[in-house]
Formats: structure tokens, sequence, C-alpha cells
């Protein structure tokens, strides 16, 4: 199934993920967060960013600041941009689900990455946070840096912010049980354009 919205962005990601499977490795499946339910979660950032900003030019029409101008400005506008950065961020990633492992494939700031977790490195049980209207964590492995953005607090490792997550967690599991059949791989081969490289 190709999950995989048509972006500025999205060649690019398709050609990263060519580039990034193993010979015979097949796609099983391929989506990407949703950046408008991570927008919406941070959007109290406008709240505060948004009045932050109107102070700090009062502030400054008034001479009330001068030196301070700048890094109070930096403040406000950062709080704004927040969300939008995000956003940006999510259109630039994919994820991936094959016949071997999950990727998550990433395009963002010029840099191009490509995370892979094979079966084996995956947790027995795949944990799924809900967090409304439809959109969740699927979390399938534990452990890792904090630093990542595909990471929680405790460590917990995955695709952040996806649609149908049970679905997903369900197509994850087949593969990673080898229940996916191959009629099926083929399908999903010839919808996605790079769901099979050739030995």
């Amino acid at each position: 199934m190709d999950e995989l919205r048509t972006t500025p962005f999205s060649a690019g990601l398709r050609r990263l993920l060519a580039e990034a499977l193993q010979d015979g490795e097949q796609v099983v499946w391929q989506g990407q967060p949703d950046g408008i339910a991570r927008a919406a979660i941070w959007r109290f950032l406008w709240w505060i960013g948004c009045p932050w900003l109107l102070l700090t030019v009062i502030a400054v029409g008034n001479g009330w600041i001068d030196q301070a101008t700048q890094p109070l400005a930096m403040i406000g506008v950062g709080m704004v941009a927040a969300p939008f950065v995000m956003l940006l961020q999510d259109l630039q990633t994919l994820y991936v689900i094959t016949d071997r492992r999950a990727l998550i494939v990433r395009t963002a700031w010029s840099r191009r990455t490509v995370t892979p977790t094979s079966f084996d490195a995956m947790d027995a049980v795949f944990e799924i946070l809900d967090i409304g209207s439809g959109v969740g964590h699927l979390n399938f492995a534990s452990g890792r840096s904090t630093r990542s953005p595909d990471t929680d607090y405790t460590g917990r490792y995955g695709f952040r912010f996806v649609r149908d997550a049970p679905r997903i967690r369900d197509i994850l599991d087949d593969a990673r049980t080898g229940k996916i059949r191959r009629p099926h791989l083929e399908r999903t081969a010839g919808s996605t354009g790079v769901a099979t490289r050739k030995a």
C-alpha cells in the first residue's frame, strides 16, 4: 500500500528508499507521519509565541528594552515557527515495512538518513500509544537513544504520529512472522514503484 503523499520531497524519499533496499527486499507498506496532528499538539506554542512577539514589539516601541530585543524576538519567532518546522520534517520522513525489517527514511534539512530495525531487534510485543483522532505512535523497539526524533523519553522507538496504528502494527507483525503472502507483496511492489530490489 502506497501512502506516500505527493509533495516536493516525495521524489527524494523514493530515491533514498530505492538505494536503501537490499537485494530481493520487498516493501510491504510505506507511509508518513501525520504532520498536521503533530502540529496541532504543539499549537499551544502559538498561543504563547504570538503574544510574546506582540509584547516584544510594544516594548521596543516604548524603549523599555534595548540589548535584549534580539534574543526576546528570537524566542518568540522560535515558538511560532516550531509547529511549521515539525510539519516540514514530517513531510520529509517516510516509514517503511519490508519483508525483512522496518525503515525510517528521512531527507530533512538536506541530511539523507535511513535507520533500519531488523525483525530480530524488535520487541516481542509492539506497543501502541493512542494520541487521539485516529493517530498514534507504534513502538516496536526499546532501549534506543532518546536523542532520536523517533524515540520517546523512555527510549521506546518506532513510527511516530501514524494514522490507524493498529492496522500498521498488524502489517508489521505479519511481515515479521512471515504471514504476508507473496501475491500481496507483488501487488504492493506495483503500487509503490520502489518495492523490490532485484538481485
